[in-house]
Parts: C-alpha cells; sequence; structure tokens
C-alpha cells in the first residue's frame, strides 16, 4: 500500500463553486514534502495539508475532514466508464492511493503514512456543486452517489511531513462494521441506516452525530 500523489489547490474563481470567494477543488500533484497536521474546527480551519486551499469552510475542512483520500484504483473504474482520462487529484483529493481499501475502510481506522504521519478515517466525502461542475457530466451527482465509492475524509491523529511515494499501513482496525461506504449510503438516502453508524463510538464526528439524533427525534 501506498501514495501516489500528494494533490494541493489554490483558490480559484469559479462558476460552479459554492460560495463567491471561489474553490480549491483543483487539485495538482506536487513534488516534494508536503506538511500535515491538524487546521482546526469546521468553520475556522481549513485544510490539513499546508498549502491547500479550502475556500468553503462552512462544509469542507477542519479537524474531522482534515485530509481527503481517493483510491487510484476507484478513480481507473470511473475512467472507464467515462472514456476520459482522470489524472490524480481531478476528484479534489489530497491523497491519491495505491493498494489501500478505502470504501470499505472503518470509520476510526488509523493508517500510518510515512514514519511520522497517522491519519483517522473519519466520513465519506459527500458530493457537491462544485464537484458536479468540475466533472462535467450529466448527472454526475446523482451517479456518484450510485456508486457509493465516495472516498474517505481524514483527521490528523499525529502531524508530520508526507510525499508521493510513501508507504500506507493501517495501524488500528476496530471492531464496529460501520464502513465510509455505510456511512455514505446512510447521508444520502438510505437514511434507515443512520442509527447503524453510532455503532462507531466517538469517532464518529459531531455534525453525523446531530444528523443520526435528528432522524432519531423525528423516527
Amino acid at each position: 500500500m501506498k501514495l501516489l500523489t500528494v494533490n494541493l489547490g489554490h483558490r480559484t474563481p469559479y462558476a460552479h463553486a459554492a460560495v463567491e470567494a471561489g474553490t480549491g477543488i483543483f487539485k495538482r500533484p506536487v513534488d516534494g514534502p508536503v506538511t500535515v497536521r491538524s487546521p482546526g474546527p469546521r468553520g475556522v480551519g481549513g485544510s490539513g495539508l499546508t498549502g491547500d486551499a479550502v475556500v468553503d469552510r462552512r462544509h469542507h475542512g477542519g479537524d474531522d475532514k482534515a485530509v481527503y483520500a481517493y483510491a487510484r484504483e476507484d478513480l481507473d473504474v470511473w475512467q472507464r466508464e467515462l472514456g476520459r482520462a482522470l489524472p490524480n487529484g481531478l476528484f479534489g483529493e489530497n491523497l491519491t492511493t495505491w493498494g489501500v481499501e478505502v470504501t470499505h475502510a472503518r470509520i476510526g481506522e488509523r493508517w500510518r503514512i510515512g514514519p511520522h504521519v497517522l491519519l483517522e478515517v473519519s466520513a465519506p466525502r459527500v458530493p457537491c456543486r462544485t464537484f458536479q461542475g468540475r466533472m462535467g457530466e450529466p448527472r454526475w451527482m446523482k451517479r456518484f452517489i450510485g456508486a457509493a465509492v465516495p472516498g474517505a475524509y481524514l483527521r490528523v491523529i499525529e502531524p508530520g511531513q508526507i510525499r508521493a511515494g510513501d508507504p500506507v499501513r493501517r495501524e488500528h482496525r476496530p471492531d464496529h462494521e460501520v464502513t465510509v461506504r455505510m456511512a455514505f449510503r446512510a447521508l444520502t438516502g438510505r437514511r434507515e441506516l443512520l442509527p447503524q453508524l453510532l455503532d462507531a463510538g466517538e469517532v464518529l464526528p459531531e455534525e453525523t452525530r446531530r444528523q443520526v439524533a435528528k432522524y432519531l427525534e423525528r423516527a
């Protein structure tokens, strides 16, 4: 298991952006080491990677969404389906991985990247209109949701530097069954699955806990 590329984006004006200030979704692979650290709470903190822009901080960035990872194997599946090249970083991911099970990773699972950085799987990525515009594909959000291969957000447990080529090693796998895919399905239509997300315990993001609580109140 390894890190193929580390991808960073700058603030870019964009007509499809959710906020007038633009977007940081246009990410490109970079050479050399990149510092990873906890950015702070959502709304204040941005990306967990130094030099990476998070513009819409209401919905992106912060400690629970510090780093976004997507598997190259899953990009390759989309590449064949769409019939076009999908370079690393196109989905707005910070980390493009190889040999890492991202979709079926469990919430709270921990990955060691290189010798120093330790990340913890926190939540699935839920698509937005900026992503729809970036891809330029008909009904992209519906297709992305239907595939249920969302990639994973990670929080930073131990900071440090990472670079392309670093090995990735799973250091901890929780004993519950709440995976990235299950959480994604619960958050994007299969609302009857929401109560099961509580099995993840304290590692479940507070935002998700609120969504579960609201569902249970209504039920």
